[in-house]
């Protein structure tokens, strides 16, 4: 792939940064975090006084053999590449620095759909003005919709209704829409998204990378495994670990087998039993984990993050690299901002629109 050529060079500094960087260590995969750490209000002062301060992208125009968009902005046009995130304030720069790489690497940004999920419907302006051209609409999540479904989890962070939302995306696009690209607010792309969006699923509903080398039995709780109903689930699938910050998803198939239903169904049981400890992944687990269809582990460098608590700094994955997920407590703009940055958060700043403030 192209990028990798122009990745080499980062890579190249980032090696000699690493050699030089302490305690660089590789783990096993977290789960990506969306933080809502303060209220809303205070969040509000913090960030919308900011949400002038990104510089205008560049424009893209889609190279030649790209299938021409017949309806211009329509959802509905069939030769357009479907891609969903969500959207809010306190990981705003973090959204725009991933569209920003999507539309830089795509051979074809033009035929690009944004559906942007979010809790606040004041950030339209933001991303028009920052993206003149670009082709999204927002969609509104209620958060009540889930919150009674929310139980405790190891860290705050995890227990903000936003994360929840990718269950309900299939009730929130349009019909149309038969099949979406969802991507996590912390990560950036650096291959042509068209690649991503091509993957066969074949039966399966969902796609995803997989890491079968972790260790898939801490993500339940002693109690689960002792009870044979709730661990029988797995009896005859190969489950395996994956992040859901980078998905390709069916939606026919997702609404027709009501995937959601069962999501939440293991969201109840949550509740009142204590089956699991880290917030929105493990349902998904309960009901995908053994029928995911693969994806090249090269869509999803994860856990750039570190872990859920330290955000220490980490390194590449062995083999190619079509995106960079800072999944894990440690976010690169933040890193970056304290002047305390890992060596790989280079490697997204040059994605980041945002204008530092004199």
């Amino acid at each position: 792939m192209q990028w990798i050529i122009r990745f080499s060079g980062f890579v190249s500094a980032a090696l000699v940064m690493i050699v030089l960087a302490p305690s660089l260590q590789s783990f096993h995969p977290a789960e990506a975090i969306r933080s809502h750490s303060h209220s809303h209000s205070h969040i509000d002062g913090r960030f919308r006084h900011r949400t002038s301060s990104f510089r205008r992208a560049s424009e893209f125009r889609n190279a030649a053999g790209c299938v021409p968009v017949q309806h211009s902005g329509d959802v509905c046009d069939p030769a357009q590449v479907h891609v969903a995130l969500t959207l809010d304030f306190e990981y705003l720069r973090g959204s725009i620095a991933a569209v920003h790489s999507i539309l830089q690497h795509a051979s074809c940004p033009e035929s690009v759909f944004f559906h942007f999920l979010v809790s606040d419907t004041n950030l339209k302006t933001l991303v028009s003005q920052t993206f003149p051209k670009l082709k999204f609409k927002l969609y509104y999540f209620d958060p009540e919709i889930v919150r009674k479904l929310i139980s405790t989890s190891v860290r705050q962070a995890l227990e903000q209704p936003l994360n929840y939302a990718r269950n309900y995306i299939a009730d929130m696009l349009e019909p149309c829409v038969r099949r979406v690209i969802y991507l996590d607010s912390d990560l950036v792309v650096v291959d042509d998204v068209a690649k991503l969006w091509g993957t066969s699923l074949g039966e399966k509903t969902i796609g995803a990378p997989e890491y079968c080398h972790a260790n898939f039995t801490k993500y339940f709780t002693g109690g689960f495994w002792s009870n044979r109903q709730y661990s029988g689930i797995f009896n005859g699938r190969n489950a395996c670990y994956f992040n859901t910050g980078v998905m390709v998803i069916d939606l026919e198939k997702w609404r027709e087998f009501g995937y959601t239903k069962r999501i939440e169904k293991w969201m109840e049981i949550q509740k009142n039993e204590r089956i699991y400890e880290l917030g929105s992944l493990p349902p998904f687990l309960l009901v995908f984990a053994g029928h995911v269809a693969p994806i090249d582990h090269g869509w999803n460098q994860h856990g750039l993050g570190g872990d859920n608590v330290k955000g220490s700094c980490r390194d590449l994955h062995p083999g190619p690299v079509s995106l960079l997920h800072w999944s894990g407590s440690g976010k690169p703009w933040l890193r970056l901002d304290s002047k305390q940055p890992c060596p790989l958060d280079a490697l997204w700043a040059p994605y980041d629109l945002y204008k530092q403030p004199l």
